[in-house]
């Protein structure tokens, strides 16, 4: 079984070669760790769009809009992902944006996951009857187990949830009510027990 680590540079190496800079390859090394370390197919993504991109020219999207579509090429991910990354504080104020025609979406999983750390909200990406729960860079949950994915979406949407609890008000109050049993009255000789509480200095 392949390190992270050999992974990660593989795919920073690999990317370079495929004609991106240094600074978009050491990206592209990271999400691909990512994405693995997930449980995501994206070496095998990664070297088909590679492969394909030795003969397709596809199409760059520089600012991120709430739809975004293409002039006839498909979308490059790769590109889509940085981006993403750069300007998500601008693009959390649209609420959702939409991408029509991306090669190979299963490669922005990463980026999207790690812009939902930065920006302190979960994101859902759909697309081909697939969805992902980006959790906080911490997690990725999906409807998804053993399908393969299409390596063209027409229609990708992504969406800003807004942080909400998912309990009701009533079993918070319930829990709490219960936790409340374990709280103990603090006493004279709890405060005189307490950090920092002595009343002599041994330095």
């Amino acid at each position: 079984m392949k390190s992270l680590s050999e992974i990660e540079t593989t795919a920073k190496r690999a990317s370079r070669a495929a004609g991106y800079s240094w600074g978009i390859a050491e990206e592209v090394g990271k999400s691909i760790r990512l994405s693995e370390l997930f449980g995501f197919p994206a070496i095998k993504h990664l070297n088909q769009y590679y492969q394909n991109k030795k003969k397709e020219n596809f199409e760059e999207i520089k600012l991120i809009n709430k739809i975004n579509k293409s002039g006839g090429s498909s979308f490059c991910p790769i590109i889509l992902g940085i981006n993403f990354i750069d300007q998500v504080k601008n693009i959390e104020t649209l609420k959702k944006c939409l991408v029509e025609n991306l090669a190979y979406p299963l490669l922005i999983l990463p980026f999207l996951s790690r812009a939902s750390e930065i920006i302190g909200k979960k994101l859902l990406l759909s697309f081909d009857n697939c969805k992902f729960l980006l959790n906080f860079n911490v997690s990725i949950s999906s409807n998804i187990l053993d399908k393969e994915m299409s390596i063209l979406s027409k229609k990708v949407e992504i969406s800003f949830l807004e942080n909400e609890d998912n309990f009701s008000d009533q079993d918070w109050e319930n829990l709490y009510k219960l936790a409340e049993d374990t709280f103990v009255e603090e006493t004279d000789s709890l405060k005189k027990g307490a950090a920092g509480a002595g009343l002599t200095d041994n330095d």
